[in-house]
């Protein structure tokens, strides 16, 4: 998919994003590296309203005068929040900054939280895009994931959605133990027939110091080896492609125009703000490009937030090296690829033409008319391969 039909890119490139992160599960999933809680005893959820509401405020004051093209509510399970609770974080966010009258405001959600009265309420709070964890339609491999709805409520949350969102999309999670490819190409025709304009289809991997590490240590969760997890990786390719979603970035696929322009500030390296425990940005201050990371246990995060403003505990400028290697790292996961003129004004440098031609050579990249640099669909297997030699 070009950068056309999903919109020019310049604008992503100039584009403001806010990310919020909701850390709070019903249940830690075993395969599961990201920064979720699970809370028994209940959450103060007005008042770490009011933590989001200082932290946008404090964040707000360091780049003013931005125009927020996309926010995101990522977590954790941002579907347990109150509508309420969002609709405040989404007025906070416009009395700081602008909201683009066309801004796409997603909210991840589990199955097992959707309810139609629920979905209206984040409708009505100014939510227009959801993105549901379904990760399976087989019951015995939800079990296996350490997911807490069946295949029949997932698609019940689905055609929820479907009635209350303009958009929405589906997580499906494969390359897993025991799956065969006819297996798959069932479960994701399955898929296919439900979706609307968006899918994201995830190989299987094993994260450090997760259930799902220590089982696979012991011997007691084998995944496909590489030849099927290639088969996989092809067939889902295929597939998606002949139903009108082609790849867009290595593990999401979506109708032309239709892409998660959220995650398109990312991997287009624009600028964006993360608010909430473990949230991360990427902040121009002053002219100068900056990472920052706030504090990632929620309770530590918002005794910060309570006494500093904010809950920042990384605020570092990046060199040019480093963003380039960032531009990247991220850029090279997208079909649409890079332009290597904004590489060599970020590095300082331009890219060695004889490694871009060996790894041509090898059938892993290649340039097109336009000038812009992808990978190949040869070399997405080995994408970190590939950018490890780029930015050597």
């Amino acid at each position: 998919m070009s950068a056309r039909e999903n919109g020019d890119e310049n604008a992503h490139e100039n584009a403001f994003g806010v990310y919020i992160h909701w850390p709070f599960c019903l249940s830690k999933c075993p395969y599961c590296d990201f920064n979720s809680h699970v809370r028994q005893a209940g959450i103060d959820e007005p008042r770490y309203v009011e933590a989001f509401v200082a932290e946008i405020a404090a964040t707000a004051a360091r780049v003013p005068g931005r125009t927020v093209s996309t926010i995101f509510f990522g977590g954790g399970t941002p579907s347990l929040m109150d509508p309420r609770t969002v609709g405040t974080i989404l007025e906070t966010i416009g009395r700081h900054w602008t909201v683009a009258p066309d801004a796409e405001i997603t909210l991840e959600a589990n199955p097992t939280s959707v309810e139609a009265a629920r979905f209206r309420g984040f409708r009505a709070a100014g939510v227009n895009r959801v993105s549901l964890g379904v990760q399976s339609l087989d019951d015995g491999v939800l079990k296996q994931l350490g997911r807490l709805h069946t295949a029949r409520e997932a698609l019940a949350a689905v055609a929820i959605a479907r009635e209350n969102f303009p958009r929405f999309s589906f997580d499906l999670i494969y390359a897993r133990p025991g799956q065969s490819a006819a297996a798959w190409r069932a479960e994701l025709d399955r898929a296919l027939a439900e979706a609307g304009e968006h899918l994201s289809l995830y190989q299987l991997t094993i994260e450090p110091d997760t259930p799902f590490a220590a089982l696979h240590a012991g011997g007691k969760l084998v995944l496909p080896d590489d030849d099927l997890g290639r088969d996989l990786y092809d067939l889902t390719l295929d597939q998606c492609a002949a139903a009108g979603l082609p790849a867009y970035e290595v593990s999401n696929h979506a109708r032309p125009g239709a892409a998660c322009r959220h995650n398109l500030v990312y991997w287009r390296y624009g600028e964006y703000a993360g608010i909430g425990p473990g949230a991360h940005g990427r902040l121009k201050v002053d002219g100068t490009r900056r990472a920052t990371a706030t504090e990632k246990r929620p309770e530590a995060w918002l005794m910060r937030v309570e006494s500093l403003g904010h809950g920042v505990t990384v605020d570092d400028a990046l060199s040019r090296a480093e963003q380039a290697d960032e531009f990247l790292l991220m850029g090279l996961r997208l079909t649409e690829g890079i332009d290597p003129a904004r590489y060599a004004a970020l590095a300082g440098r331009p890219l060695d033409l004889e490694r871009i031609a060996a790894l041509t050579g090898h059938g892993f990249v290649e340039t097109t008319a336009d000038g812009r640099l992808r990978v190949t669909r040869s070399g997405f297997p080995v994408l970190d391969a590939v950018v490890a030699d780029l930015a050597a």
